[in-house]
């Protein structure tokens, strides 16, 4: 036996993870005698680092995957990364400026992506390197990249469909816009936070000198793009107004007064400032009236030539300077605070600016209909089902979606200007000639597409899309996308309606859910609170299974799971027990010459570990299927840690240490048989320490992941010895209690009084209460009337069971010990009544103490009680 005396994860998961790799046994293959099932993992950014929730994504997918090939599909984990547009270029902006002192603008375009491809090359692959540490069996021949030349073309293919089709297109049109990384967002790209600031109220004077409206704003700033003020047309205040000019403060410009249903009356004056080019409301209010839509800030949130001496100044320094301005000339009626809804780039976190700007955007309400569709049909499921709403309450209220960034790292995108006769073509290959004039001045557009336009053809761009590659053909539409609850609407979403669109296929089945890792006192992992766990550095510490046990034990589809120092010392003391059990299995069957189950003679035991691990299987493979993971690792945690060690290898060891070879030959077998099916019961969970083991086994050939994965079979033979053997277990354990409760050294064998009529069965069970129970002698009875002596009993199925009283304790010694228990226990009720009685005790006495008292009473009459069943008993 090569197998170390110690359970140390260091000393084989990398030289395993390099085996698997190196013999290709992650590589998948289209094969028609098997059905295939895949898995495309959502991919880190290159950015990325390896963190909790990459850690739990990754194992539940491994262990989906693994636990599928076992079963014997034709499995694919397809892995990649993404660029990450903004993230990426922030980056390598950063980069730049440290090491060159240079801004992106100085480096050019060309200059600026050679510089991302050279970062992307050198730091990309890290998080690669991090997932396989994990053990994560994806087949890295297939390792994708949102930019690499397939995707690419898919990106392509896919912009200028949906453009022939009029389902892009480019428009000018409200966007959020983020001023530090200056680029537009989409909605699912803004976060959204309370924060405190002001409603301030100015006073915007009636043209023909008749009095002034008060409008209230967030934003006064904004004040320079106003090109109206709206009012409720139902508003009674304001009925005279409608059509009258108002006059803006300080650059005195005249605008009308505008009536529509937009405004709601019992907020703020009920008199609104419409600002077209810069709140998406006032911009179709815009559109209804006509409206000029005046910009009145530049891309780094700076304001314009529009706002005359403000022109260059910071929107918040425009702010402050413009308040007290307007305060200066009597236009500031008001200044009162107010909490609201802000909305923030999800990548930097500043205040997001609406602007009008001109962008490219995707139509999206032909998309969704059938997106919504499918889910409402159960043809595309969400596990659990809650997670659904989500996905509805998104796509029934989506707007068009801008696909646009003002960005150099990305997918450039693909429409072509000749600079000659302004004739725009888009186009899946460089256009250097326009079609139109012949003209050879052609301009790409500067802009790049958001990340999630390439991120949504996942599914299908890594497989070959669009030619029908056999890669497509066969794996496509995949089996289940495992994510986290945070970017349905970010990605899930957008991969479900694109599938359809593109491959008329939902590009999977099932869209399993789960949640955060948070620390042992429910807190989400955060650098603020100090209380993250670093992956790498557990699975230095304690190895890549205990990490991945922790993970899954208990957790349950779409909720959060809690990791901790307890909960990883814990899982990781369930390896050092699977490790101990497997040695002890296999330096006892060492030199036996080991036989097929089907050619020995079973005990009792055999039968009952095995009937044990049959429904083990079951149920786990049930669990598997339904996807609660958590579910079957706490079942096998039982079955290894309580029936196998525990017990049966407890139960073996009279076969194994007595002198009948026959009988050992049995026992090793069996051992051997179950360990094995155990292992690969627990590999798609814990795949390093099973693959360790196995290979020590005797008989084994190949690696445990290509084994088939245990089957339930019934066999009801011998479920009904094993329920015998169950009835054995209970007398075992109310032997151990009653030797527990009175204190019987373990050295003392006590008389056992039987009453059964299976005495055969009773025979053979006769070994293991001599062996686990100190039981000594074994009297078989008639009837109970046959005793002469007091006992302590028991009924099981198989048997009534006697012990001798004076076995176990000395019946006048014990009778005058419990009587001077129950006599202190009834004076100490008597001493708390006595207090709780008296008047003055109550009235001076603080709460704690009587509560004390009230305590006592309940403690000592629940133990008089114990101590009154204990007399009567004896």
């Amino acid at each position: 036996m090569d197998m170390a005396k110690t359970y140390t994860p260091s000393e084989f998961e990398e030289r395993i993870y390099r085996e698997w790799e190196e013999k290709g046994y992650f590589t998948a293959k289209p094969d028609k005698n098997k059905l295939p099932y895949t898995i495309v993992m959502p991919p880190p950014n290159i950015t990325g680092q390896l963190h909790m929730g990459h850690a739990l994504n990754q194992t539940v997918q491994d262990a989906l995957i693994r636990f599928k090939r076992m079963q014997g599909y034709a499995c694919l984990w397809l892995p990649g990364v993404d660029h990450a547009s903004i993230a990426t270029e922030v980056k390598v902006v950063q980069k730049i400026k440290e090491e060159e002192g240079l801004t992106k603008e100085e480096v050019g375009r060309e200059g600026f992506l050679q510089r991302a491809w050279d970062w992307k090359n050198k730091y990309g692959n890290r998080i690669e390197e991090q997932i396989r540490r994990l053990g994560s069996s994806c087949d890295w021949s297939r390792k994708a990249f949102t930019m690499d030349d397939r995707c690419s073309r898919a990106v392509k293919e896919v912009f200028v469909n949906l453009y022939e089709k009029g389902l892009i297109y480019q428009g000018n049109r409200i966007i959020n816009w983020c001023p530090d990384c200056k680029t537009a967002l989409s909605d699912a790209e803004v976060e959204y936070s309370e924060d405190a600031s002001n409603f301030w109220h100015l006073r915007y004077a009636y043209e023909d000198g008749s009095g002034y409206l008060v409008v209230a704003t967030t934003r006064p700033e904004t004040y320079f793009g106003d090109t109206a003020v709206a009012v409720n047309p139902k508003d009674p205040r304001y009925k005279d107004i409608v059509g009258k000019n108002v006059i803006l403060p300080l650059i005195n410009k005249p605008i009308p007064v505008v009536a529509d249903s937009y405004v709601d009356m019992e907020f703020g004056t009920g008199a609104v400032k419409i600002t077209p080019a810069h709140d998406p409301n006032d911009f179709e209010v815009g559109l209804r009236h006509r409206l000029e839509m005046i910009r009145v800030m530049n891309d780094d949130g700076t304001m314009n030539e529009k706002c005359g001496e403000y022109q260059g100044m910071d929107r918040y320094d425009c702010r402050k300077k413009l308040v007290e301005d307007l305060k200066a000339a009597g236009a500031l009626e008001k200044i009162e605070p107010h909490v609201h809804n802000v909305g923030h780039c999800y990548r930097c976190h500043s205040s997001v600016e609406p602007i009008v700007s001109k962008q490219w955007f995707v139509k999206m309400q032909p998309l969704a209909t059938p997106a919504i569709s499918v889910v409402k049909k159960k043809s595309l499921k969400f596990v659990p089902d809650r997670f659904s709403k989500i996905y509805y309450n998104w796509m029934e209220n989506i707007k068009d979606w801008c696909i646009s960034r003002q960005l150099w790292w990305g997918h450039r995108i693909p429409a072509y200007t000749c600079e000659t006769c302004g004739e725009m073509t888009v186009s899946k290959e460089d256009i250097t000639v326009c079609p139109k004039c012949g003209g050879t001045h052609i301009k790409q557009d500067d802009d790049v597409l958001d990340t999630w336009f390439s991120s949504a053809l996942w599914p299908f761009s890594t497989l070959g899309f669009p030619e029908e590659t056999e890669d497509l053909k066969y794996f496509y539409p995949t089996n289940v996308l495992v994510t986290a609850y945070d970017i349905i609407f970010f990605w899930v979403a957008r991969m479900i309606f694109s599938g359809i669109e593109h491959m008329g296929h939902i590009p999977f089945k099932d869209v399993l859910i789960h949640g955060i890792v948070r620390d042992e006192q429910g807190r989400k992992m955060s650098k603020s609170l100090g209380n993250g766990i670093d992956p790498l550095e557990v699975i230095s510490k304690y190895g890549a299974d205990t990490l991945r046990f922790s993970l899954l034990n208990g957790i349950a589809a779409g909720g959060d799971t809690r990791v901790s120092e307890k909960k990883l010392e814990g899982c990781r003391n369930f390896m050092n027990k699977i490790w101990n059990a497997s040695r002890f299995v296999m330096m006892n069957a060492e030199k036996v010459k080991l036989k097929d189950i089907a050619d020995i003679k079973l005990s009792m035991a055999d039968k009952w570990i095995l009937q044990r691990l049959n429904e083990t299987a079951k149920t786990v493979i049930l669990n598997m299927n339904k996807y609660e993971l958590g579910n079957a690792c706490a079942k096998l945690y039982d079955f290894v840690w309580s029936d196998f060690c525990d017990w049966y290898i407890e139960l073996t060891k009279p076969a194994l240490y007595g002198d009948d070879n026959e009988k050992r030959v049995a026992t090793c077998s069996v051992l051997v048989h179950v360990l094995r099916e155990t292992l690969k019961l627990l590999h798609p969970f814990i795949p390093f320490v099973t693959e360790e083991i196995y290979q020590n086994l005797p008989k084994t050939k190949g690696t445990i992941m290509l084994q088939e994965y245990p089957k339930y079979v019934a066999k009801p033979a011998l479920k009904k010895d094993a329920a015998t053997m169950e009835s054995v277990m209970d007398m075992i354990r109310g032997i151990r209690d009653l030797r527990a409760r009175y204190n019987v050294v373990p050295s003392k064998k006590l008389s056992v009084f039987i009453v059964t009529d299976k005495k055969r069965a009773m025979e053979n069970a006769k070994e293991y209460l001599i062996r686990l129970a100190g039981v000594g002698e074994v009297t078989y009875l008639a009837s109970k009337e046959e005793l002469t002596e007091r006992t302590a009993s028991m009924v099981t199925p198989l048997a009534e069971l006697y012990i001798s009283m004076g076995d176990l304790v000395d019946v006048e010694q014990e009778r005058a010990r419990i009587t001077a228990e129950i006599t202190r226990a009834e004076g100490e009720i008597a001493r708390a009544n006595g207090k709780l009685n008296n008047a003055g005790f109550m009235a001076k006495a603080p709460k704690n103490l009587v509560d004390a008292e009230k305590q006592k009473i309940e403690k000592y009459t629940e133990l008089l009680e114990k101590l009154k069943a204990s007399l009567l008993e004896l």
